[in-house]
């Protein structure tokens, strides 16, 4: 519910007229009062014989005979009106808005019979005017004291009531909205905005994206805009006012606009506050050179999912700073995004500014606010860079990037209870999925190879929507944690990580199932976060390393190939038994069918037979695959898989296993040995030292344990679980 405090007029009669007539588009249906200050009040729209001076003197009957001077302005106009998404209100129920409303205000006090006249009219099915006169019937003033303030309170106590949307309380962070004359005059002129709008605009992407006061002012003047400085004595900063040129009043008068009647945050001491404690130019040369405007817009995201993955972990005053670098980076983006998507960057950016003014005080000190700082540098500086004909890929990058900080800044404001902020992240957070939709680059130019993703794809407007195109892919790969991912707000950034994958030549469905299987998701917050956080990082490390993507498997007779392994000198006889490489193995296709050999039972009978509660796991587990040539090398030797199967499994607990596929596939491995097999000793739980069971094999630690010792010893850690 929307409640305003027009501007106070001192015609009661032209308000009524208004009101009671057609509109200005013929769009008042039906004209007629729901409620007044008292019994009896005749209306105008009902056809009883009263016609509207009349009304209009019953209200303006006590302002003449107010003991002191009348006020100049006195009459009081409230609209009040609902969300489009919400129900239609009976009479009845408008009538009591409004008595709560005059209440509310202090104009009419349900208990004081001596309060102002006000009456309620309806004229459309969506709202009322209240209309009152600022003098009580005893000969007194009215007497208002932050009636704005409390006729919003009420508003929100009245959506409980009425089931409607409920709207944030204002916190004073919300920017001034333009007024109707300045609306009308933009009309007169042609212009698709205000100039307050567009000042708002340009002086925004101009504090954004400089790097210090001096750029700032620079960038102010070569956008076009007249530029005021007001200077101290000793010729110091201390504020600064913008004109639209063309933009007067009707004296000829250029009508200027200081930074904080544009915004709240847009006065010149908040905006010093972006540069404190940083060297102009210190953010790009901490990021490394860039040739491409591709390589900066890649380098831009990078940073973006790094600041996303610490958004809000150092209180609120640190987070209030990070939501203004989020803020500015969305702003500047919009300006650099290409075409295709640059409106609705705009729309994200301008929703997104309410979003970035936490009302609470705050500090620009945090790691996640140097990283979003610095990708905005990087974009701003991408605008004197060449083109290398990878922008199109570059941008869905650093739009999933975005979104997903987006949705990181709007879970931080619901926690803090920051209505009006949530709401700015989820609208922007729509508009980034409409770019997404369109920049998602499902026009692939068939090239194929171990270059990187993003210089092989190109944008296609016209495809079809990503939710509705992936989703099964999902349902398919991910059976039981489908709903979930489909149902976060990180699912349309994943769907577009997917179209990247499928144009950079992969199987969208088996690159899924192999980052799903990798690992658990753990305490994750977004399991489609962590998928896009894998997926990318799969992308890149394929581009390094040479390998080519991952294309959809076919099901064939032959034998799975085995991965190949390298002697560490343990497990054998002689101490030795073979580990496999990091190469992950090629997945299998229909994994419970996989045939181990003639005679010998299927992959998934096998897996059924010997660990029954671990079946799910192995069988959707990409490594599975390993295991399968393992057991197929098994039967070539003279083992019963299931038997084998069963030996490993009990010789020591899988509760800890990363990939259970994998543990099984390094022991049964460290099992295949010249000469003859020896059986492991059975256990139900962890391997404990027993005075009657035979010693246990030193070579079965090293099958799966002194691997991940080797890889700490040698190489950094792997990072937290994702």
């Amino acid at each position: 519910m929307i409640v305003k405090r027009a501007r106070d007029g001192a015609r009661t009669e032209g308000l009524l007229y208004y009101l009671y007539g057609p509109g200005k588009a013929n769009e008042h249906t039906d004209p007629h009062m729901v409620a007044a200050w008292g019994a009896g009040v005749p209306d105008p729209g009902r056809g009883d014989n009263t016609n509207i001076p009349l009304l209009a003197a019953l209200l303006d009957a006590p302002v003449a005979a107010l003991e002191s001077r009348p006020p100049a302005q006195h009459v009081y106009h409230v609209p009040v009106s609902l969300d489009p998404g919400d129900r239609i209100l009976s009479d009845e129920e408008w009538a009591e808005v409004a008595r709560e409303v005059m209440d509310a205000t202090g104009v009419a006090p349900k208990n004081d019979p001596l309060g102002a006249r006000w009456v309620a009219i309806r004229h459309a099915d969506n709202h009322i005017h209240i209309v009152a006169t600022l003098a009580r019937q005893d000969g007194l003033k009215v007497r208002l004291s932050q009636d704005k303030k409390k006729m919003q309170a009420c508003a929100r106590e009245l959506e409980v009531r009425y089931g409607l949307r409920r709207l944030a309380s204002g916190d004073r962070t919300a920017a001034p909205w333009p007024t109707t004359a300045e609306a009308e005059k933009a009309k007169r002129m042609g212009r698709d905005e205000t100039p307050r709008q567009t000042l708002q605009r340009t002086v925004r992407e101009a504090a954004a994206g400089a790097q210090s006061e001096d750029e700032f002012f620079t960038r102010l003047q070569r956008s076009g805009l007249r530029v005021s400085k007001k200077t101290a004595d000793d010729g110091s900063v201390l504020g600064y006012s913008v004109a639209l040129p063309g933009d007067r009043t009707g004296a000829g008068r250029a009508v200027w606009f200081s930074g904080s009647r544009l915004a709240p945050d847009l006065s010149l001491p908040r905006i010093r506050e972006r540069w404190t404690g940083t060297a102009a130019g210190a953010l790009l040369e901490s990021a490394g050179p860039v040739a491409t405007r591709a390589a900066a817009w890649q380098a831009a995201a990078e940073h973006v999912h790094q600041a996303a993955a610490i958004l809000g972990q150092s209180g609120n005053t640190v987070s209030a700073g990070e939501m203004v670098a989020l803020s500015d980076l969305l702003t500047t983006y919009a300006t650099q995004a290409p075409t295709e998507v640059r409106q609705q960057l705009r729309d994200a950016a301008r929703s997104f500014e309410r979003a970035g003014r936490a009302p609470t005080s705050r500090q620009m000190t945090s790691d996640a606010h140097h990283h979003l700082r610095t990708a905005t540098q990087l974009v701003a500086m991408s605008a004197s860079l060449g083109v290398s004909g990878g922008e199109a890929a570059a941008a869905i990058t650093i739009l999933v990037a975005v979104a997903l900080a987006v949705v990181a800044a709007q879970r931080l404001h619901q926690a803090a209870q920051h209505r009006a902020q949530e709401e700015a992240a989820a609208l922007a957070g729509r508009h980034l999925r409409a770019a997404t939709e369109i920049a998602y680059g499902a026009g692939a130019d068939g090239r194929r190879g171990s270059r990187a993703m993003w210089q092989r794809t190109r944008m296609d407007p016209s495809g079809p929507a990503l939710a509705d195109r992936f989703a099964p892919v999902v349902r398919q790969t991910l059976p039981t944690l489908a709903e979930q991912v489909l149902s976060e707000a990180a699912w349309p950034a994943l769907a577009a990580t997917l179209a990247q994958v499928e144009a950079a030549g992969y199987d969208p469905a088996t690159v899924l199932g192999q980052v799903a299987g990798a690992r658990g998701f753990g305490a994750a917050e977004s399991a489609a976060e962590v998928l896009v956080w894998r997926l990318q990082r799969r992308m890149t490390t394929d581009a390094e390393h040479g390998r080519p993507p991952v294309t959809g498997p076919t099901k064939t007779d032959a034998p799975a190939p085995v991965p190949t392994t390298r002697t560490t000198g343990e497990g054998s006889d002689e101490g030795g038994t073979t580990t496999p490489t990091e190469t992950t193995p090629p997945p299998v296709v229909g994994r419970a069918d996989t045939s181990l050999g003639d005679g010998a039972p299927t992959l998934g009978e096998a897996v059924r037979q010997a660990v029954p509660e671990y079946v799910s796991e192995v069988l959707s587990d990409p490594a599975a695959a390993g295991l399968a040539a393992a057991l197929r090398r098994a039967v070539a030797e003279g083992h019963a898989p299931a038997d084998l199967l069963a030996e490993v499994v009990a010789a020591r607990d899988l509760a800890d296993a990363d990939s259970v596929a994998q543990v099984l596939t390094w022991r049964v491995q460290g099992r295949l040995t010249p000469g003859r097999p020896r059986p492991l000793p059975r256990t139900t739980g962890r391997r404990t030292s027993s005075p009657t069971a035979p010693p246990s094999r030193s070579g079965e630690r090293t099958a799966a344990e002194l691997a991940q010792d080797a890889a700490r010893r040698n190489g950094p850690p792997r990072g937290p679980r994702r």
